[in-house]
Formats: C-alpha cells, sequence, structure tokens
C-alpha cells in the first residue's frame, strides 16, 4: 500500500495550467529540497528563499528542458509566481 505520485504527460501539462503550476513549483523546490507545497507565489527568490544568481540559472535550464521553451536572458525572475506565469504563458 504505497502512495505513488502520478506525473502528468506533456499534452496534459501543456492543456492544464495548474499541471503547469505544480510541475514548476516541483522544478523550483528541487533545487532547494524545499516541500512544493511550502512555496508561495509571493516568495521572493532571494529574499525568502536564498536563492543566488546560479541557482536562478540552474531553475530556468531545467524548465527549458522539461517545457520545451527558451527563456531569453533578460526576462526577469523575482519571485516564485514569475516563474510559474512565464511557463504558462509560453508553454501552452
Amino acid at each position: 500500500m504505497y502512495a505513488t505520485t502520478v506525473l502528468p504527460t506533456a499534452t496534459e501539462t501543456l492543456e492544464n495550467p495548474r499541471a503547469i503550476e505544480q510541475q514548476v513549483l516541483r522544478i523550483i523546490s528541487k533545487r532547494k529540497a524545499i516541500k512544493a507545497v511550502r512555496l508561495r507565489r509571493s516568495a521572493s527568490l532571494s529574499r525568502d528563499l536564498s536563492f543566488d544568481t546560479v541557482d536562478v540559472v540552474d531553475i530556468i535550464l531545467e524548465l527549458e528542458r522539461n517545457f520545451h521553451i527558451t527563456v531569453p536572458d533578460e526576462v526577469p525572475f523575482y519571485t516564485v509566481g514569475d516563474f510559474v506565469r512565464y511557463v504558462t504563458k509560453h508553454a501552452a
């Protein structure tokens, strides 16, 4: 009796903004071993989560791989919500 996590397929993810958000939160939480359920969209990457530039770049690279998107260097990411909004808009 083990609980398993079923990740959505790429098609399901692209069609469901909530699934995109969950996957983005999972990727961000993995970077610093933070539980995804504890992440707030308003959380500051630097102030609240202590992410540095390398952390943000690594998250961007992971999001690009997972969602098959390209994130230009000039796109600012200050909060968890910035990542969620960008990926939701560009992955669909």
